[in-house]
């Protein structure tokens, strides 16, 4: 019995990793086809016409920004949309520019 145990620990450790392997793929998979719509979102905008309003709280990184205050525009810029730290740095970059 006490030989069985060592096998059933390494077979559910193994379960539990291709399950948490699996659900990753599947999360980048559905990540990248969500920045596939929304470039498509905003080029139907563009050939539309329609702008979309910008948020209130981007005058808030633009002001950040020109206090040279970088890193708490990007802890803003990730409040007000909810985006990662490496989308969040790219987009305050472009802002800065």
């Amino acid at each position: 019995m006490e030989s069985v145990l060592p096998v059933v620990i390494t077979l559910l450790v193994l379960a539990v990793i291709m399950l948490v392997a699996a659900s990753d793929r599947r999360a980048r998979t559905l990540d990248r086809r969500l920045r596939q719509l929304d470039r498509k979102v905003d080029l139907l905008l563009a050939q539309a016409g329609v702008e979309q309003p910008e948020d209130a709280r981007m005058a808030e990184i633009d002001q950040l920004l020109a206090q040279g205050r970088t890193i708490q525009a990007i802890k803003v810029h990730r409040e007000a949309t909810g985006s990662g730290l490496a989308e969040a740095k790219e987009a305050v970059e472009r802002r800065m520019r």
